[in-house]
């Protein structure tokens, strides 16, 4: 920045003769725009410095919210995961349970029959029982 200051304005006051104070008004002139400055470059310094540490503020409350986000996303999909599992589980305990059932009906049909065929076996062997004896009795003996 450039010093505006004029001349006259830093000695109003001062009656000292213009010859005296000439050279001293240039140096006073000079430091004060020198101090001006410096002190502008130090708040300019200053407010860059707060700026950069709000800045790093926002970055690190982005950051966690960022993780915050990922974790719950993550907890979100596992809780997905699961419905989705539990759900799964329950279609194939029904599709076993029906397929089962079927399967239990059919080996319950089965025995049923043949039950039914060795009771027609056993009836047809009461039946010709006396025939049979004799016959075998026939063929081991000779007679």
């Amino acid at each position: 920045m450039v010093c505006t200051h004029q001349p006259s304005h830093h000695f109003q006051g001062d009656r000292r003769s213009p010859k005296l104070w000439r050279g001293t008004l240039k140096e006073t002139t000079a430091d004060t725009c020198d101090e001006l400055q410096s002190a502008q470059n130090s708040a300019g310094i200053q407010t860059l410095l707060d700026a950069e540490r709000e800045a790093s503020k926002i970055v690190q409350k982005a950051r966690e919210y960022r993780t915050k986000r990922v974790k719950e996303s993550r907890d979100e999909a596992k809780e997905e995961i699961d419905e989705y599992r539990k759900n799964k589980e329950a279609e194939f305990k029904a599709f076993e349970a029906q397929h089962t059932q079927g399967n239990k009906e059919a080996e319950e049909e089965a025995g049923r029959d043949a039950e039914a065929q060795i009771a027609k076996i056993r009836e047809a062997g009461q039946k010709s029982r006396d025939k049979i004896v004799e016959d075998l009795l026939r063929g081991v003996l000779g007679v």
